[in-house]
């Protein structure tokens, strides 16, 4: 099966019927239309804490319904995990320029701290097109567990480039990670400098 996702021209890569996750009793395969039920109850269950822990109710992930998900299910690269029937984390990525935005990167919460949010960052970076240049990512600025572990990743806080200042919650802060340029690139792509 290609990782290419409905409404998309393009492939990301390919990847087998499911990727092998470090969390047993879990695979990894690109998100479908029917996986939007789930993703928006994960994303709720998964964004509470983080209106809790920012003092904020103004986070876009609360407000989404199955037609925003959908829609960015079928024009963003989507990525699901599933331990048996059960949908446990998600994270989604797209191509902005030489950008890689990442974004709704979900674990659910009595799973999270097992390393599978970090797995599936790396997952989600190595899925970058080899014209990629940049990593980028919004978290909440008072959500210090989310930024210790961008940071352990490599990522730096930092101002958002000129053309993405407003487009997130207010009190988000905007973390970024230069592309290693020793990093293979995407199969079927020039290596990155080429």
């Amino acid at each position: 099966m290609g990782c290419s996702t409905p409404g998309l021209s393009h492939t990301v890569g390919t990847m087998d019927d499911e990727e092998p996750v470090p969390l047993t009793g879990s695979s990894l395969r690109p998100a479908g239309v029917g996986d939007v039920a789930e993703l928006l109850v994960l994303q709720r269950c998964c964004w509470v804490s983080e209106a809790i822990l920012n003092d904020t109710l103004a986070i876009p992930a609360l407000h989404e319904n199955e037609q925003t998900i959908q829609a960015w299910v079928e024009d963003k690269y989507v990525w699901i995990v599933r331990r048996g029937p059960r949908l446990v984390a998600a994270i989604r990525a797209h191509q902005d320029g030489q950008r890689w935005e990442i974004g709704r990167l979900m674990v659910a919460p009595d799973l999270q701290s097992a390393g599978l949010g970090r797995w599936l960052l790396a997952y989600a970076e190595s899925r970058a097109p080899g014209s990629v240049r940049d990593f980028d990512l919004f978290t909440g600025g008072r959500s210090e567990r989310n930024v210790r572990m961008y940071q352990a990743a490599g990522y730096e806080l930092t101002w958002p480039p000129g053309d993405r200042l407003g487009q997130h919650i207010s009190g988000a802060v905007f973390l970024t990670k230069h592309r290693d340029e020793t990093s293979p690139a995407r199969a079927g792509e020039a290596p990155a400098g080429s």
